[in-house]
């Protein structure tokens, strides 16, 4: 700004506003210092204004480390929705991995602004991501749930769904079951226990009677857990994920048990190989990619400074097969 625009600004004469820069000649403490932080004021301002037109036109996508060592379909759906809305708004998509102990990736991404904002597709209890992310005020949409306000969220309702299946199962006669899910660190397999749960209390079932597996199912330990569930006299298996019902029903018709004759099973996600297996699967299906193209969508919208919606749920179905008659 030039001398005439500071003293029009601040109502004083341009050799009063000379001489409080200068600090020569008479002028009092006041003036001086009300010009020196009216200047500083405007150097901040135009600063961030600078900052505010830098954009990159990149979208950061973080995707969990174990999709590359099994399934992932949900989170190879929901990029192909990430990347289809950043698309529409001509921005680009840069994908790296997040894993729970080491955010260093993400940090790496934020801190040499190479993202304008962050699509995270998991989250977890105690997430570093999202507390790193949410103490610095950085742009982040995530497809699930957390407990930060200013996160957008883009989830469906596990817990509601898990509820709903396990209550229509025992309606039609299963009361024994043995349930998996991956991780309860992670929000999404926490949420569907809690379902599954709820509904054996609400129909007088004891949890403690049921086998509870919360760890990831590896290969070599197949021949023991199908052992285990036929011991058991297990009736249903639950399965968190279309990657674990998978390997359980491989194994069990390799082993040569009929399905559903001998044991029943279902997935709490859906995929299409599922409903092309002999039997078809009873799964709840959820449309990942929909919820990946809400999620980039609103974080475009925020920082376009648009309208958006900070908290949407995206509906799901049961699909109810053969699997399960």
């Amino acid at each position: 700004m030039t001398l005439s625009e500071i003293a029009k600004e601040l109502g004083l004469s341009k050799s009063t506003v000379s001489r409080a820069l200068s600090g020569k000649g008479r002028i009092s403490k006041e003036t001086r210092e009300l010009v020196r932080n009216f200047i500083k004021e405007r150097e901040q301002a135009e600063k961030e204004r600078k900052i505010d037109k830098i954009s990159t036109h990149n979208i950061g996508v973080v995707l969990p480390e174990d999709i590359y060592y099994g399934g992932g379909n949900f989170f190879h759906n929901c990029l192909l929705g990430i990347c289809e809305a950043a698309s529409m708004f001509g921005y680009n998509v840069l994908i790296t991995t997040g894993k729970e102990h080491n955010i260093s990736e993400l940090q790496s991404l934020v801190e040499n602004r190479r993202v304008d904002g962050i699509v995270l597709t998991r989250s977890l209890e105690n997430d570093k991501a999202l507390q790193y992310l949410t103490d610095i005020h950085f742009p982040t949409a995530l497809t699930g749930s957390c407990r930060y306000d200013e996160v957008i969220q883009v989830d469906t309702d596990n817990e509601g769904a898990a509820e709903r299946m396990t209550s229509m199962l025992i309606a039609r006669g299963f009361h024994k079951f043995a349930f998996f899910v991956k991780n309860m660190n992670f929000i999404v397999d926490k949420n569907r226990y809690d379902g599954f749960c709820k509904a054996l209390l609400k129909s007088g079932l004891s949890v403690q009677n049921q086998l509870i597996y919360t760890g990831p199912v590896k290969m070599e330990f197949l021949d023991s857990i199908i052992e285990n569930l036929i011991t058991q006299k297990v009736r249903c298996v639950i399965c968190g994920d279309d990657e674990i019902c998978t390997m359980i029903m491989s194994k069990l018709q390799s082993e040569g048990y009929q399905i559903p004759k001998d044991i029943a099973i279902a997935s709490l996600y859906n995929s299409p190989s599922l409903g092309c297996y002999s039997p078809a699967v009873t799964a709840v299906n959820v449309a990942a990619a929909q919820m990946g193209n809400i999620a980039c969508k609103q974080l475009i919208h925020k920082l376009l400074n648009r309208e958006y919606e900070t908290r949407i749920i995206v509906d799901y179905d049961i699909l109810f097969r053969k699997s399960t008659n």
